[in-house]
């Protein structure tokens, strides 16, 4: 896998650009990594995308493997409520939530199960590891042919801060707790990681491997933090920590997901060892080109082209000719835009882009 290259002759696999990413050198060409919306698919089914062709096979993207292990407590899931345009449900994680059916957007969370810390002890007490929470018949069916086509294998995280406000007590109850109650809070954060960690394991040890551990922790919003660097360090930080050295004992890439402006954090991560950061949410208020001089030794920048202009083909074609070539000098970037690509974008926008995207992307 570590090869030399002659780069003007080889195309690499996903896997060997990520591994030359991860190890800050360059590779035939920038791998890209990018969440699409499923609605932004149907779409492009509609426009020309060939039906049931991927875009990663269609456009010869990298292929990017996943494994995630059902973390909920495993509340009852319903309907309660559907029309022709929305759908009122319960998830596994005990929220009540209304969401588009055919759309991508942020649901409507209506109402949560867990709302004390002893309703937090009962969910708890349903959060054990189980073999019967991994996908075995999937990872049976599908690791081989990944290994073999050289996809790099993700194993997926849901922990801290953001699961725990968005999905499962509140945004208002968790940011209040973080305050009255921090030892309730690190105790949902910690165990919420322990059950992740358990089952990834058991996936581990049954000769699965992964190559990186990813999670998303959405810490910041437009211009600021949800809460304040002394908290951050006091209380979600080493829980951050217990997950980077996790993984890191395995010999295991690390990377965050976490939206907004967390600039006040990066020599936090960094200095726990954090090996990659997305989205880099310039729209927010990133400078992926200050991250790449202060601390691209050491972290992977993932994203950074904004997905608000994604539709707009003469201005993100801009926006990578600007910013592609700085961010992938010695490695260590991959491509994205700065969250995930909407259902504004065009067939013809997303075919322009990936030809832009491969001729300035690639090393020469």
């Amino acid at each position: 896998m570590n090869r030399e290259l002659d780069m003007t002759t080889t195309t690499m696999t996903t896997h060997e650009r990520f591994e030359r990413m991860y190890a800050h050198r360059e590779a035939d060409r920038v791998p890209w990594k990018e969440s699409i919306w499923d609605s932004t698919i149907r779409r492009w089914h509609r426009e020309g995308l060939p039906e049931h062709t991927s875009v990663i096979e269609h456009f010869d993207l990298d292929l990017v493997a996943g494994i995630g292990p059902d973390t909920s407590p495993r509340f009852e899931t319903r309907t309660l409520d559907e029309n022709d345009e929305y759908r009122t449900v319960t998830t596994a994680w005990g929220a009540t939530m209304r969401q588009f059916k055919f759309e991508n957007t942020t649901p409507e969370y209506l109402d949560f199960q867990v709302k004390t810390p002893d309703d937090w002890r009962a969910a708890k007490a349903r959060m054990t590891p189980s073999r019967d929470r991994i996908n075995w018949k999937h990872l049976e069916a599908n690791y081989g042919a990944w290994r073999k086509s050289g996809a790099w294998i993700s194993a997926s995280g849901w922990f801290g801060f953001d699961i725990t406000h968005s999905h499962f007590i509140g945004t208002e109850r968790l940011l209040m707790a973080l305050v009255t109650d921090p030892e309730w809070v690190v105790d949902m954060w910690n165990h919420e990681l322990t059950l992740n960690i358990a089952l990834l394991d058991m996936i581990w040890d049954a000769g699965y491997r992964f190559d990186e551990f990813t999670w998303p922790d959405d810490m910041g919003y437009k211009h600021h933090q949800f809460f304040s660097l002394d908290m951050y360090r006091e209380l979600l930080k080493p829980v951050h920590k217990r997950a980077i050295d996790w993984a890191h004992a395995k010999g295991v890439k690390t990377r965050l997901h976490s939206c907004g402006d967390i600039r006040p954090f990066i020599p936090e991560l960094t200095g726990m060892g954090l090996d990659a950061l997305n989205p880099i949410e310039v729209k927010a208020g990133m400078d992926p080109f200050e991250i790449k001089r202060t601390a691209g030794d050491a972290l992977v920048l993932h994203g950074g082209i904004n997905a608000e202009v994604w539709h707009e083909t003469a201005t993100v074609e801009k926006l990578i000719r600007e910013r592609v070539p700085a961010l992938m000098k010695n490695g260590g970037y991959i491509f994205a835009s700065d969250h995930s690509v909407p259902s504004a974008v065009s067939f013809n926008d997303f075919t322009h882009i990936v030809s832009v995207f491969k001729e300035v992307g690639t090393y020469r």
